[in-house]
Order: structure tokens, then sequence, then C-alpha cells
């Protein structure tokens, strides 16, 4: 039997936040878009903000409207990737084996440490203690054979709370719970579960699997398995960067391809810089245009691999040209990287021009690193005629 720890950060975006201005101490905190503006979505929000209905993802307009008193922020994201690798940092000092989910969420395999560190909700108490001290950051830990049942405790007690579920206890531990309680089950998973009478995680373990399974395929047979308090059992800890994307809503929706182009030449340029900071280069470039009447498209295309700002913005450019079709304004636009490999300088030992521009880039992102990234912008690239 498995034993997994999963720690959430509570309202991450939030506390550190307070930390920056501590005056923000107990009051409705909300991080994301400009209410003023009245687009975009919270990020994330204090638990005195949720006091007023509020929540992740929920539009800020909505949110706005919930709680006018609210303090808005649009935050730190700097600061928040520190303090994320200040608390790895901290759990690699006491776990053996860490996965890390998201900037907030980590998991922990301490299986076979029973007699190193005895009680593992003492050890979990000793954990959040620990970062608290150091960090002055809450969090949540749930306890469980697998990373489903884990991810589920750490939602149980929020905040600071602790939930260990005992081993051959998982369906017992589930069964009341609404489905959406499982990890993956989105509205459009959840009214298909309702119009087919599964409100409650035990209802679905009731079913027989080969009629959950042929009402909703693979997915079907994953919910099932979750149902019955089984999961992933082994973390990885090794885990690759997928993607890196970047995405910018308008203010007001704006129908000038300029206005655009130069917008997706911007985003470009953030991508690749995140590209090169970490050593890679991606082969696939994608785009993500959402009109006014919110129809959303995305493309992608792939290229040889590489992290150069004029040949991504080339690819993208294209791929806008050919599928902004309609005359609509658009509200959103977004560039998306993926099939991301470390750089090998070896590809190109013989083309003195892509090691000049990578060596550019690189003066470019160490003044940048150094003095801001509005420190210095590079050119506009023009697209080549065959674009």
């Amino acid at each position: 039997m498995r034993t997994i720890f999963h720690l959430d950060l509570d309202a991450f975006f939030v506390s550190v936040e307070r930390i920056i201005d501590p005056t923000l101490e107990g009051k409705p905190v909300i991080v994301g878009a400009d209410p003023k503006q009245g687009r975009g979505v919270i990020s994330a929000c204090s638990y005195e903000a949720r006091r007023y209905g509020l929540h992740s993802a929920m539009p800020i307009k909505m949110a706005y409207r919930l709680c006018p008193n609210g303090i808005y922020l649009h935050g730190h994201y700097q600061e928040y990737c520190r303090y994320s690798e200040a608390v790895k940092n901290i759990l690699c000092r006491y776990a053996p084996v860490i996965e890390q989910a998201s900037i907030d969420e980590f998991y922990m395999d301490f299986t076979g440490c029973e007699k190193l560190y005895g009680s593992f909700f003492m050890y979990a108490s000793f954990l959040q203690k620990t970062i608290w001290k150091e960090l002055s950051l809450p969090s949540s830990v749930g306890i469980g054979s697998n990373k489903t049942i884990a991810k589920i405790a750490s939602d149980c007690m929020k905040p600071k709370g602790i939930t260990y579920v005992i081993p051959g206890m998982e369906e017992e531990f589930l069964r009341r719970m609404p489905v959406e309680t499982i990890p993956g089950v989105g509205k459009v998973t959840l009214r298909d579960l309702n119009a087919k009478g599964f409100y409650k995680i035990g209802d679905i373990a009731k079913a027989p699997l080969q009629y959950f399974s042929s009402c909703f395929g693979q997915c079907g047979t994953d919910l099932w398995e979750k149902a019955h308090g089984r999961g992933i059992e082994f973390l990885s800890p090794g885990h690759d960067r997928k993607s890196i994307s970047k995405e910018h809503t308008y203010g007001q929706d704006v129908i000038d391809r300029k206005i655009i182009e130069q917008t997706l030449f911007n985003l470009v340029s953030k991508v690749c810089q995140g590209l090169r900071d970490e050593g890679l280069q991606t082969s696939t470039i994608g785009i993500k245009l959402r009109y006014t009447d919110f129809i959303t498209l995305t493309r992608a295309k792939t290229i040889r691999p590489t992290s150069d700002d004029k040949e991504v913005y080339e690819t993208v450019l294209q791929l806008f040209r050919k599928n902004h079709t309609r005359r609509v304004a658009v509200r959103l636009i977004g560039v998306h990287l993926s099939k991301l490999e470390e750089f090998s300088e070896q590809e190109f030992i013989f083309e003195d021009e892509k090691i000049r521009r990578k060596k550019m880039f690189q003066a470019v992102d160490s003044l940048r690193a150094k003095y801001g990234y509005a420190s210095i912008n590079v050119g506009v690239a023009q697209p080549s005629k065959n674009a």
C-alpha cells in the first residue's frame, strides 16, 4: 500500500500578496483581471472574498457585482514562482520523492517511511509548520493510498487542514461526495453524469463498469476506477514541461489587424524568452483566437525546432492571417508553444546565422534579467513572402 501526500498551498497568490503587503490580512482580496475593464477572470481570491460567493475562474465583472468593496490586484507572478520554488526546496529536504503538479501543488511519496517518520498525520503537521515558519505560507495536506485520494483529501479541511484517509476506507470516504469532487470532472461531464442520475460518487461506484464505460467511454472507465478509490500510485518527479503559452484579453474588442499583429509579436517575444530561460526549443507553434461573440479557434503548425523570435513570429503570423477570416472584432489572442525539447547547439554547428542570432538573444535576455523586460525590445520581424 502506497502513502502519498498532496500538499496544497491555501489561496497561494493571495498569501504571497499578503506577505508583500501585510495590510491585506483579513480583507477580501481578489487576484486577477482589472474589474474597471470588466473583462477577464479571477485567478485566486481570499477566503474572506469567498464568503461573497467568489471563486477562481469567475468572470471579474460578476465578482465585482458580488464584492464591490474587495481589493482587486493584478498580481506579482514572478514572486509566486519564487515562493513556489522555495516551498519545493523545503519539501526536498524531507520527502524521498516529489512531483510538482502546479505552482501551488506538490505530491510526495512517503511509502515505507513509517519507521523513519512515525505518525504520518504528525509529519504532515510538521511540514505545514515548517513552511509557515520559514515562508509564512499556509497549506493543507491530504494523505492517501494514491494521488487521487490524496488530492481530494487535501481539499476537505481547508485552510490549514490535514486529512488522512485510512487504507481500505477509500470508497467509504468518497461515497457521499458530489461527483464533481473527482479531479477532471468539469461542467460538461457533470451535466452528462447528472442527466444519467449520477450525483454522488457512490452512485458511480454502484454502477456496473460495463454500463459506465459504454455510456462515457474511456473517460467513464477512469471515473469508475476513481469512484472505487483507485488512482495513480507512483509519482513522476522528472515531469518535463509540455508547453509554454501566453494570452492577451483586450480591454475593448479590436478589429484592426495591425494592433492584433503587434500583440502577437509581443506575446511571441515573451514565450520565446521563456523557452531560452529553460534551455528549450519548440517545434509546434499554435495560436488561439477568440472573437467578440466568444467563438474560439485554435490552429497549430509544426516546424524545425527553434527558439528564435523571428521564426516563431513568422509562423504565428502565417497562422493568424490564414485563419482570421471573419469580419468580427477580436476579444482574445494567444500563442502556444509545444513539443518542447532541450536546445542542442550541435544541430546548427555549420549554420553561422542561427548561432549569431542565438548569441544575440542571449545578450537580450541577459539585459532583461538585469534591467527588466521592458529595458530592450527586438524589432518586429517581417514575414517571408511565402508566409
